[in-house]
């Protein structure tokens, strides 16, 4: 789900000629907090039930809960995905409509 939000969002940063995204986040100190604020927004619920299923698995399986552990997969699955997914379809994306 993530990497479909994120080539989603990348498309559109092609079609509007944005940088891809990782770059503008490191490049661009005055655009990061809008980047990050949208980018937030997309990942956000994805983000969330990555969190609520595995506790519940955590729960269910191992008894008890890992709050770290929790963290570190919620971000594993949901945030890294999506950046590395949305700043490599922008260029690829702008690539494949300069070609048409």
């Amino acid at each position: 789900m993530a990497v479909l939000l994120a080539w989603r969002a990348a498309a559109r940063d092609a079609q509007l000629a944005r940088p891809p995204y990782a770059w503008s986040l490191f490049r661009h100190p005055n655009l990061r907090n809008d980047l990050l604020r949208e980018g937030w927004r997309d990942i956000f619920r994805v983000f969330l039930l990555a969190i609520v299923v595995d506790v519940v698995y955590q729960l269910l399986v191992e008894g008890w809960f890992y709050p770290l552990e929790t963290i570190t997969l919620a971000v594993s699955v949901a945030i890294i995905p999506y950046l590395l997914t949305r700043t490599i379809v922008n260029p690829a994306s702008r690539f494949m409509r300069s070609n048409k």
